[in-house]
């Protein structure tokens, strides 16, 4: 028998059952669905992440007295630390040789209102001249803030444009006065537009010299400070050094004792990130596999019915010379293309779930073309396990006994 042959007589035993070759393949779908569905989105997400992290520059480090939290052990364990201040953001500043700028920032949500009209949930950051640069936030309008600001604590402010756009709206948005949580501001620069992210705008913003911020709030908060390196990946590892040493001697941590701080770069965050989303893919492949698993045993069963259904005629094929080979593979793949339409249908599926949520948090979708072949793979490979029994009873069986069966 031609393969050609093969699947199109395979073709035509699934059409003619079409109902039941529909119920038989959700399993199949489902599992191959959930595979794209989150191998998507994980490479959405974590291109979001990389994206967003590489704007502070694979040369930035921060210096802050909390880590990453993973449980009430580790918060318990930060809120003993001393706070970092703006005398460790000024050491750091003067005794890091290797580091080309150093910055530090505050923030706080507020209220932004002008001329009876106002925001809500705006951040308010209290930012030192440096963090324009080393946050990579451009001004499209106006000025960014500058180190007499900061000397003087001017009440000058940089806005996003959801400030421009929803409050101070007509008119040149440069030397308006702003309210922040009533305190009065002169908006002198505009920052560039940056959009929405997971449905989240980031453009409702206001900056701020961290003087005048902490002269209206008060400066106990612990800071977070960024620092530039000045060279390459090995300047990078000695202005951490640096930095450690400067504030280990600062908060008089014991020689042999883990730092009372955390420093961290983008890699830490990336690195932790990839673990975690690592894991997450694969508890659903986990859990797809079971689909998967399912699915190919609604297949096995479905093909030893269609076995049974068609005995007389495999006697018929076998009585006018068909070998063993001949009817196992018209069963294989038989089995096979019923797991592949599966794997079609469920490719489609999860890409288009995975459309439709991208779309909602107004991210750019990430299609593998490596995820496609591997649900195409799992489907192909789950019809094709889960078939050689049934195709391999329907090659044994006896013509003469085949023939003997009741149509």
């Amino acid at each position: 028998m031609q393969f050609s042959e093969a699947v199109k007589l395979a073709l035509q035993s699934l059409w003619a059952n079409k109902l039941r070759s529909v119920l038989t393949l959700i399993g199949v779908v489902m599992g191959v669905a959930s595979v794209i569905m989150v191998i998507t989105l994980t490479n959405t997400a974590n291109n979001y992440m990389g994206t967003k992290l590489s704007g502070y520059g694979a040369d930035v480090f921060t210096i802050a007295r909390d880590g990453l939290i993973f449980g009430p052990d580790d918060y318990a364990r930060f809120q003993k630390r001393k706070k970092v201040m703006m005398e460790d953001y000024q050491a750091i500043r003067e005794g890091c040789s290797d580091c080309r700028e150093v910055g530090t920032s505050q923030s706080r949500t507020i209220k932004v209102a002008h001329n009876g009209k106002s925001t809500t949930d705006t951040e308010m950051r209290g930012y030192t001249d440096a963090m324009f640069s080393l946050s990579n936030t451009n001004v499209a309008l106006g000025r960014a803030l500058t180190e007499g600001d900061v000397d003087h604590g001017t009440h000058v402010a940089v806005v996003g444009y959801d400030v421009v756009d929803d409050v101070i709206a007509d008119g040149d948005p440069l030397g308006q006065e702003v309210r922040i949580d009533g305190v009065p501001y002169t908006v002198v620069g505009v920052g560039e537009r940056q959009g929405k992210t997971f449905g989240q705008s980031q453009d409702n913003w206001v900056a701020v010299p961290i003087t005048a911020y902490q002269h209206t709030y008060g400066s106990n908060e612990s800071l977070t400070v960024y620092a530039r390196a000045n060279g390459d990946s090995k300047i990078m590892e000695r202005a951490e050094d640096q930095v450690r040493v400067i504030m280990r001697t600062r908060r008089h941590d014991a020689a042999g004792t883990p730092d009372s701080f955390e420093v961290q770069t983008n890699d830490t965050f990336l690195d932790i990130w990839k673990q975690i989303s690592q894991l997450f893919v694969f508890i659903v492949l986990a859990l797809a596999s079971i689909s998967l698993v399912v699915g190919g045993i609604v297949i096995m069963n479905i093909m030893l019915v269609s076995v049974t259904e068609r005995t007389r005629e495999i006697g018929v094929r076998k009585a006018l010379g068909a070998r063993q080979k001949d009817v196992l593979l018209q069963f294989l793949i038989e089995s096979a293309l019923m797991a592949l339409l599966g794997g079609v249908i469920g490719i489609i599926l999860g890409v288009g779930v995975a459309q439709i949520i991208t779309l909602i948090f107004d991210i750019s979708v990430d299609v593998s073309i490596g995820s496609i072949l591997l649900g195409m793979f799992m489907a192909t490979g789950t019809g094709i396990f889960f078939g050689v029994y049934p195709a391999s009873k329907a090659a044994k069986l006896d013509p003469i006994v085949a023939l003997r069966s009741e149509m």
